[in-house]
């Protein structure tokens, strides 16, 4: 295989990948994986209940979700940076929802370990948790695009200032910094408005 860019050269923009991908283009496509795949399984790292995690190892589930839907893109419109790691996302959270739902169906194992150690988690704070974390989703839908990319680049991809500087087109570090800031403000707010 030839490589598309000099070594030294900025990667490809996730569109023109996309383009590529949609083109046939397995290399474009591994690397939309090799990209969002790191992001992903951390993300969705305990996301599983512990009690379903026999259903499917989260790597696994991570990385089949994205083989799908990596592969059937034609109904992905690209709208930015972060989009397509919030379509990743969604697909995970709908595939997660469906091995639970396959589970509640099948019933539960009657054997408990004995020998599992108790995280110390409640099922209260589970709830809460659970419970924060829609609200969190559901917060971000509400933000502006831009507020939304500052919150995800930060929180969820753990991108330096100076990263989320580029992506957002902020002239410095810091002011990417005080964008994050006021997304974060502007996120608790609708958060806290019922």
């Amino acid at each position: 295989m030839e490589p598309t860019a000099d070594a030294g050269a900025l990667p490809d923009p996730t569109s023109d990948l996309l383009d590529r991908a949609r083109a046939g283009d397995e290399q474009a496509l591994n690397e939309l994986f090799e990209r969002h795949l790191p992001r992903l399984k951390r993300w969705a790292s305990g996301r599983l209940p512990r009690w379903a995690r026999d259903i499917a190892d989260t790597t696994d589930l991570v990385q089949d979700t994205m083989v799908m839907s990596l592969r059937h893109l034609d109904g992905f419109e690209h709208r930015g940076d972060g989009a397509l790691q919030a379509y990743l996302r969604q697909a995970i959270v709908n595939r997660i929802r469906s091995e639970l739902r396959k589970r509640a169906f099948r019933g539960f194992p009657a054997a408990l370990d004995s020998q599992m150690p108790d995280d110390g988690t409640s099922p209260l704070e589970r709830a809460i948790a659970s419970e924060s974390l829609e609200r969190y989703d559901a917060g971000l839908e509400k933000l502006k695009p831009q507020d939304r990319d500052a919150i995800v680049a930060r929180l969820e991809l753990g991108l330096s200032y100076g990263e989320i500087a580029e992506r957002l087109g902020k002239p410095t570090a810091e002011a990417a910094r005080m964008a994050v800031v006021r997304a974060i403000e502007r996120l608790t707010a609708v958060m806290n408005a019922r």
